[in-house]
């Protein structure tokens, strides 16, 4: 007898298993699927728990941290690190939870533990057996929380020495980045990296709990091994049996989650591994870790709430109360105010249009800007600038704004007497002053940064200086950016093409192909696609993104369209999904969040890698292990990969 499904091919079955899918998810229990409600109310959905039990199963009764004055009298057992050996009287036995002082006995007949203790080198591995028993008067130490005792040493077994290490381990050694990651495994044992790390683990549960147990979210794992997808990023090749033939690791789930909508799962969720080949860039992972979700039957502003409730009631309470909504702006507004797609909004220094000052102007360039259509005359003002800005700095950015944008600047200073000093102070006006002075607020001591031209150009170029500027000003210690304070921001109403990069012809997505276009723009984009408006939106925090998502195409003429007259793309490389599409897919959109860059401004760490256990260098080396690495010719003959050795061999010499 036949297979079931034998003559049907891998469309067909590939079909068979969404309809599979769909009659599984429809037979679930009703009561597991909770409703998406508004959120806050936040902390009181925070179901009290047990505290967790960090004993259990291990050699030790408590741990390094824990210990206080209701433990005195108390028989313990510590296992640990030996932080520091101080003056043969004490040693500080350290463990993930914190530091213990341990009191070395003095007396003979304890002079072998006394011998072991001192002559043992800092990091051995030691577990102590002892009493706990309160500090004398004037020795405790209130900054530790186990200041108030120590333990009296009994027993102590030696578990492994420590050679001499390439580094200390304290906080306040100064270690490069290279060698911190040559031994990560030291660097782990620092207070900040075990802060970090158990942060993320934590707010990664909160988020599992929130989206599965109280919104009905499923959690599938999807393939690392796929193929190229049109568009995107590059991708990293992976070698197959099949001669010619190569898998392609997925930058996202992106397919994968929408044809789990196809197949009716309704509400999927995933801590999903990305990769991304983006050679030497700096603060990024070849390997990455994101929030990954999709909905069913779903429009842009239901999942920004649920995005803004898996925030609130993920967050760290020591980090204090997110307020919900988060504020809106469209893109458009975005490159008007801030000449970023993501803004800083701690801070002001606006982007300010001054155009109409400059309609009838006598000033030749400002003249020729604005007789194109585009052109405009476009502005910042830095507070107190005069004070803080030097010669050097305003070089530095005219050199900036011309290397990256092309783009001319001219600056002017209103002196601490009133004078204006500027090329053109004395080509303008009183009037020109005076409506400069109102549409700037311009005070004495305040700079003026000046852009005049294509105003998408001085746009960019203003937002770039603005961040330069913020830079330079805390350096010389003004206080802009408070990093206890999170502004999170919405951005929407992306374009849905943008002309092709170092084309004059064509576009190419802005977000990726699957984005819907805005329901009041879908009627041009058979006419007019670089007017396009996208259901897209992207969620900001800081000044960095963290997260963007879309409502998708679930048509399959129009994603078919897209591809094939927008994007020239061929679209035989998803006819998987556009079949789908084609079989009863509902209206769905989803969201990513970028874990590591959330986690690593929550913490306030400088570097996504000071939140990720075994991080890439910049260059997508492991320095630990000295990954990737060369494999032998037999090793490669299954794959059908020739390697020209000797270029191979000298590059590696030469980079060394």
């Amino acid at each position: 007898m036949a297979r079931p499904g034998l003559g049907l091919g891998l469309l067909g079955r590939v079909f068979i298993r969404s309809l599979e899918l769909r009659t599984l998810c429809s037979s679930r229990h009703a009561e597991q699927i909770q409703p998406l409600q508004s959120y806050p109310p936040s902390r009181p959905l925070r179901a009290a728990r047990p505290a967790s039990d960090l004993n259990s199963f291990a050699f030790r009764t408590h741990t390094c941290g824990e210990l206080c004055t209701a433990h005195i009298g108390q028989e313990v057992r510590l296992c640990g690190w030996v932080q520091y050996q101080r003056q043969d009287i004490f040693i500080v036995l350290r463990d993930f939870d914190g530091l213990t002082q341990i009191v070395i006995p003095q007396e003979k007949s304890t002079a072998h533990l006394k011998k072991i203790l001192c002559e043992l080198s800092l990091e051995s591995v030691i577990t102590v057996t002892g009493t706990v028993i309160p500090r004398p008067p004037g020795q405790a130490n209130l900054e530790m929380p186990t200041g108030k005792i120590e333990v009296q040493m009994q027993h102590v077994e030696i578990l492994n020495r420590c050679r001499k290490l390439p580094f200390e381990t304290k906080e306040l050694v100064k270690k490069s980045e290279a060698l911190r990651m040559q031994h990560r495994y030291l660097d782990l044992r620092s207070s900040q990296m075990q802060y970090n790390l158990r942060l993320r683990s934590q707010m990664v549960m909160r988020m599992r709990e929130y989206l599965c147990n109280l919104h009905g979210f499923v959690d599938v794992e999807t393939p690392t091994l796929f193929k190229k997808t049109p568009g995107g990023a590059k991708e990293f090749v992976v070698p197959s049996r099949e001669p010619g033939k190569f898998y392609c690791l997925p930058q996202s789930p992106q397919q994968f989650k929408q044809l789990l909508m196809v197949g009716g799962l309704d509400r999927y969720f995933q801590v999903a591994r990305c990769y991304r080949d983006e050679g030497s860039k700096p603060d990024r992972q070849p390997e990455f870790t994101q929030i990954d979700i999709e909905m069913s039957f779903v429009d842009q502003a239901r999942i920004q709430k649920l995005i803004e409730g898996l925030i609130v009631y993920s967050w760290p309470e020591e980090k204090g109360d997110i307020e919900t909504a988060f504020p809106s702006i469209t893109y458009a507004e975005a490159m008007d105010s801030y000449g970023v797609d993501k803004p800083d909004t701690r801070f002001g220094m606006k982007i300010v249009d001054i155009s109409e000052i400059f309609m009838n102007t006598k000033i030749l360039f400002l003249c020729d800007a604005l007789s194109h259509p585009c052109g405009a005359v476009r502005v910042i003002s830095i507070t107190d600038g005069v004070k803080y800005l030097k010669k050097k700095d305003l070089e530095n950015f005219t050199e900036l704004a011309k290397a990256q944008f092309n783009q001319d600047l001219m600056f002017i200073m209103v002196q601490p007497d009133g004078t204006w000093k500027s090329a053109i102070a004395k080509i303008l006006t009183d009037l020109e002053k005076s409506q400069l002075c109102h549409a700037t607020n311009l005070q004495k001591g305040d700079v003026l940064i000046l852009a005049a031209g294509d105003r998408t150009k001085a746009n960019r170029a203003l937002g770039k200086l603005r961040l330069e500027c913020a830079d330079i000003l805390e350096s010389r210690g003004v206080a802009l950016r408070d990093p206890d304070v999170f502004n999170f921001l919405w951005i929407v109403d992306f374009p849905l093409f943008l002309p092709k990069e170092n084309s004059s012809e064509g576009f190419e997505s802005a977000h990726h192909p699957f984005t819907a276009p805005h329901p009041d723009d879908a009627h041009l984009i058979y006419k007019e696609p670089g007017t396009v408006r996208s259901q897209h939106y992207d969620l900001v925090l800081n000044g960095n993104e963290i997260g963007g998502g879309s409502i998708r195409i679930h048509n399959m003429e129009l994603q078919h369209y897209v591809l094939e007259t927008i994007l020239k793309e061929d679209s035989g490389l998803l006819s998987h999904l556009l079949e789908a599409l084609d079989s009863g897919a509902p209206p769905h959109g989803g969201i990513a969040l970028g874990l590591d860059r959330l986690i690593a401004l929550t913490v306030g760490a400088s570097s996504i890698r000071d939140v990720i256990a075994f991080p890439k260098s910049f260059r997508g080396r492991d320095l630990m292990s000295n990954a990737p690495d060369y494999v032998s010719y037999e090793e490669l003959s299954p794959y059908h990969i020739q390697v020209n050795w000797s270029a191979a061999i000298h590059k590696d010499t030469t980079k060394s």
